[in-house]
Order: C-alpha cells, then structure tokens, then sequence
C-alpha cells in the first residue's frame, strides 16, 4: 500500500510540471565557438555546469527543455562556471532572471556578454576590502578534506589599538564576504557594515572561509543527496564543520584576541552557506551561540528536519532565519517551516525575515547582513 501510494504521489508530481523551452536567440560577437552553455538557477541549486542542464545546439540555436513545478525561480546562464557567467554588454554584473512557470511555454531571451571575455581584455576589479581586511593564508591546509582553502580575517578598528577581546563570526563563500574583485556577483560589505555598526553595538571579527568551487555544494551539505534525478554527490559537511571547530578556530584563538567561549562564536552564510549555518548549530550546540541563517538551501538537506527534532533541543542560541518570497517556490515554506520546528523544541532566541520582492542574490544579503549584525549583537 505504502509503495502504491508512492507511485502515485511521483505519478501526480510528474503531472503537474510543465514543459518549458528557453531558446537563446542571440550571443555576443566574441562568443567562443562550440561554447559548452549552461543554465543555473533556483531549480538546481546554483550550479552553473550541470550537465543535465546544458543548453543544447540545433541549425537555429541553442535550445533548453526544462520541466519544472509550476511557481517562480531565478536563473542566470554561463559558459560552465561563475566566472564565465552572463554580464551586460559594457561587461557589468546582471540581476538574475526571473521565469514564472504557470503553463508549458517557450521563452526567447538575449545574451549580451561573458563575464570573462570583459575581464581577459580589461584592467583587473579593483579590491574594496578595506584596511581592516587581510588574508590569513591562500592555502590554509583542511586536514579533514585533504585541501587547501583561502582564508580571510577582518579585525575591527579598534582591535590595535586595545587590549579587549572580540567575539567570532565565522563566515561561508569568503570569496563573497569582503571584496567585489574575488567575488562572483559582488561582495556582502561586511567590513563596511561593521565598521559603522561596531560604533554602536559590539565589534566582532569575522573569519571567512572560501568555498570550494566544484566542492561547494559536498562541503556544505551535511548529506549525501540526490537532487531531482539530475545530480547525486556525497555529502561533506561533517568533515568541513570538523575543520572549523578542530582545525581553524583553535588557530584563530590562539592568533587572535577572542572571546572563545560559545555566546561569543558565530556562523553565517547563504544558500547552501545557508544550510550548513544552521547544521552547525545543531551539531555544535556548545561551539557556536549563533547563526545567520540566509536563504537556506533547505531542499539540498532536507534531513536538516530530522536533525532538528532530534538535536535541537540542545541547542539555546541566536538563530536568524531570512528568506526573500522571490527566490523560488520552495524557499519561504522551507524557511518558515525550519524556523516553527526549531521553536517547538528548543529555547533559542529566534528571528524569521521573510522580504518582499527578496531575491537570492549578494545585492540582497548585502541590504539584509546589517539587520542580522544588529539583531545578533544587541
């Protein structure tokens, strides 16, 4: 019986998707031939060179099929990676694209240029990181994984000119946190933010740890999983959370002037940054007394559930849950349903954010961060 109604509940959801067709009716000039074209968006977790959503060529073009639930995702497309991502045509970053699925349709749209051909043929982005800002190490050594890691620090200004110690926020996707010239699709400003807001509330070092690239998505999932059919991996997440408490905060602790103990130790991050935030707190309720939860990649790990009743009971920390009602028919509902459970179970200090017209992108993390540091240090 149980297997019957299985079957008929993939049967429904395969019936209610509908079919639609993206055809790229023109590209850049230089556009590189035989190019490998990509589309990457809410419906497959952000990776931009999945191979089972790879555009497909004919005497017209190139052509996609999609078949997804009715509601509203984002989307972009690349040449197979977040450095060879669509641009304007004078070469600046793009807003992600929104398709809202009601019906089968065919949807024509426009590429005006790749991100890396501007770059190979222009000055360098200019860093704006500030002062404040330094690298730790380019190949900061991940026993737990066998890999290095780039690994940022900011220290507040008033950290050379003291002796008092700061709190740790511990930050995801690095690459994104302090600088538009490493960043994908521009930067979190979070030294700025603090800078101004350490004014007035508490000043906090932030730590942040680049992603892995293809690795991403394992690393930030505590679970092996298999998304929709199209992409299975193993999940990495115990061995990466194992490294940021075992491995980098011991050597922060000891570099820096912190406050080590749990109410002053902090992670945060989006998307699947997002996901291992909140499985941090979790799986390390007497390590971290905090989480900035953004835009969680919930259907990644939907595990994430089953831990939640299970662990987190023992988990009394701040927790900050944010979702924007733009970013895809899954992520509100998931957010919302991550924030309740925890409520039931445990005696964490909540906040749950859901924005209006929010979409899954750094512009928007960048608006919301201030808010969360506000919330977190008060």
């Amino acid at each position: 019986m149980a297997s019957f109604l299985i079957s008929l509940l993939i049967t429904l959801s395969l019936a209610s998707q509908q079919k639609v067709r993206i055809e790229i009716i023109s590209l850049p000039a230089n556009n590189p031939a035989s190019s490998s074209i990509f589309i990457v968006g809410s419906f497959n977790s952000w990776n931009p060179q999945n191979k089972n959503f790879q555009f497909q060529k004919n005497e017209k073009g190139y052509f996609l099929d999609l078949s997804l639930n009715a509601g509203s995702y984002e989307y972009k497309v690349t040449r197979g990676g977040w450095d060879k991502v669509e641009c304007s045509k004078e070469g600046k970053d793009i807003g992600n694209r929104t398709l809202k699925v009601a019906a089968n349709e065919n949807i024509e749209i426009n590429i005006e240029g790749w991100k890396d051909l501007f770059a190979s043929s222009s000055q360098p982005k200019k860093s704006t990181a500030n002062k404040n800002v330094r690298i730790i190490d380019i190949a900061f050594f991940i026993p737990q994984l066998n890999r290095t890691r780039r690994v940022w620090v900011y220290l507040p200004p008033t950290y050379n000119n003291s002796t008092k110690k700061y709190p740790v926020l511990y930050m995801h996707d690095g690459q994104n946190v302090f600088d538009d010239a490493t960043s994908f699709s521009g930067e979190w400003g979070v030294d700025e933010a603090i800078d101004t807001l350490g004014l007035k509330y508490k000043e906090c070092i932030v730590v942040g740890i680049d992603n892995g690239g293809d690795k991403r998505l394992n690393e930030y999932c505590p679970y092996d999983f298999s998304l929709q059919g199209w992409q299975k991996g193993k999940g990495e997440g115990d061995l990466y959370l194992q490294f940021l408490t075992k491995t980098l905060k011991p050597f922060i602790d000891k570099k820096y002037r912190t406050l080590k103990d749990q109410k002053n130790t902090f992670t945060a991050g989006s998307s699947m940054g997002g996901l291992i935030s909140m499985y941090a707190v979790l799986q390390y309720p007497k390590v971290f007394g905090g989480a900035g939860v953004f835009s969680p990649a919930f259907w990644v790990g939907p595990k994430i559930f089953d831990d939640i009743k299970a662990k987190g009971k023992k988990v009394n920390a701040k927790i900050y849950f944010y979702a924007g009602d733009a970013e895809g028919e899954s992520m509100v509902p998931m957010t919302i349903r991550a924030f309740n459970e925890m409520h039931r179970v445990s005696k964490s200090k909540m906040a749950e954010v859901i924005r209006s017209g929010g979409k899954h992108n750094e512009t928007r993390w960048r608006v919301e961060f201030p808010l969360f540091y506000e919330w977190l240090m008060n």
